[in-house]
C-alpha cells in the first residue's frame, strides 16, 4: 500500500481494505500512541467543491497522527481561478506535501491528479469526484457496519433516496460486492434510479443480489442497514425537478417503529430533511458514528500509504503481510 494513490477502493485488495478496517479499530484505543506517527509529513488538502466533515476529517485525521496540513477549501481560492489544470495545480503542490487529498466536482479529476502526481512519488487520494467515487466515506461506511455487526456480509442493505448521483452510494454497492453475500434493496423515485453499471456490478457477483422499490416501508423492516442519501440539489440543472423530489423520502420516528430494532441507520451527511432530528437520540441512529470512524479509516489509510507503521501496531491476521 505504501506510495499508492487511492482513486477508488479498487486500488485495494480486499486483504488491504480488512487491515485498513483493524488499523483504525486498533487507532480508537490507542490514540496517545500514534500520536507521532506521521511527523514531518505534510497533507494538502485540495478541495475544489464546499466540503465540512471530509475536508476536517482528512486535515484532523493528519494533525492527530502529528503531521501538518495546507491546502483550500473552494475553486475560488485556488489558481484554478485563474484557468490553471488541475495538473499543474497537482505538480505544483507534490513539491510542496507528502500526500494529496483532492475532492473535485469533476468524474476522473482524481485520475488525472493521481497520474500528474506519479513522478513526484506523492500517493493521491480521492476525497469524491463528482458523482463517480468518494472510497474514504465507504471506509467510514465499512467500518460502522463493521462495528455494528461484526460483519460485512449476510446482510440485508437498503440504501434510500438518490441512487443516481450519490457517489456515496456507488462506492458502496460496488465495494461490498467484493465481499459478497449482500442483498441490496434500492429505494428511489424514477427519476433517481442507480445506474446501470452499478447494477452491472451485483449482478456480476454470484453470491449478490438487488431489488429495485419506490416505497420505504414497504421494505424496511426486512433491513439490516438502512443507508439514507440527501438529493443533491448540486447534481441538479432543473431546479423544479430538485424541488419535486427533494422530499420523496424522509425517515421518522413512525417509520423507524416498523425496523428492527438491530438496525443501523447510515447517512454520509450532510443531512437536509431525509432523516427527522427525533432519530438522532434513537440507538439505531448510526450516522454521527460515522464521522468518527471516517476519521479513524483516513488516519490509517493516510499512515499506511506513507509507509509510516503506527507504534504497536500488531496485524491481527498474517494475510495482512501479503
Amino acid at each position: 500500500m505504501v506510495g499508492r494513490s487511492v482513486v477508488s477502493l479498487d486500488d485495494l485488495t480486499v486483504t488491504e481494505i480488512r487491515e485498513l478496517l483493524d488499523k483504525a479499530a486498533y487507532i480508537a484505543t490507542h490514540q496517545r500512541q500514534v500520536a507521532h506517527t506521521c511527523d514531518g509529513r505534510v497533507l494538502a488538502a485540495l478541495f475544489y467543491e464546499p466540503s465540512t466533515r471530509t475536508r476536517l476529517s482528512f486535515e484532523t485525521a493528519m494533525l492527530r497522527l502529528g503531521g501538518k496540513t495546507i491546502g483550500f477549501a473552494g475553486a475560488q481560492l485556488a489558481s484554478v481561478s485563474k484557468g490553471e489544470s488541475i495538473a499543474d495545480t497537482i505538480k505544483t503542490t507534490a513539491n510542496y506535501a507528502d500526500i494529496i487529498a483532492l475532492r473535485h466536482p469533476k468524474e476522473g479529476a482524481a485520475l488525472i491528479a493521481k497520474e500528474a502526481a506519479a513522478s513526484y512519488g506523492v500517493p493521491v487520494i480521492n476525497a469524491g469526484d463528482g458523482g463517480h467515487m468518494h472510497p474514504t466515506q465507504t471506509l467510514a461506511d465499512l467500518a460502522t457496519i463493521q462495528s455494528r455487526f461484526g460483519r460485512l456480509d449476510q446482510l440485508t442493505i437498503g440504501l434510500c433516496g438518490d441512487l443516481t448521483f450519490g457517489r456515496t452510494v456507488h462506492s458502496l454497492i460496488e465495494t461490498l460486492c467484493r465481499f459478497g453475500n449482500v442483498h441490496f434493496v434500492l429505494i428511489s423515485p424514477e427519476e433517481l434510479v442507480t445506474p446501470r453499471y452499478v447494477l452491472d456490478r451485483i449482478e456480476a457477483t454470484p453470491s449478490c443480489s438487488y431489488v429495485e422499490v419506490r416505497d420505504l416501508t414497504q421494505v424496511i423492516g426486512d433491513l439490516d442497514v438502512l443507508y439514507m442519501t440527501r438529493v443533491q440539489k448540486e447534481r441538479f440543472f432543473n431546479e423544479d425537478d430538485y424541488l419535486r423530489l427533494r422530499d420523496t423520502y424522509i425517515l421518522d420516528e413512525q417509520k423507524l417503529a416498523q425496523a428492527k430494532t438491530s438496525m443501523a441507520v447510515l447517512h454520509p451527511l450532510p443531512r437536509v430533511n431525509e432523516i427527522a432530528v427525533e432519530v438522532d437520540d434513537d440507538p439505531r441512529a448510526a450516522y454521527f458514528e460515522q464521522v468518527r470512524n471516517g476519521m479513524l479509516m483516513r488516519m490509517a489509510l493516510e499512515s499506511s500509504v506513507l509507509g509510516d507503521e503506527l507504534p504497536g501496531y500488531v496485524p491481527a491476521n498474517k494475510e495482512y503481510k501479503v
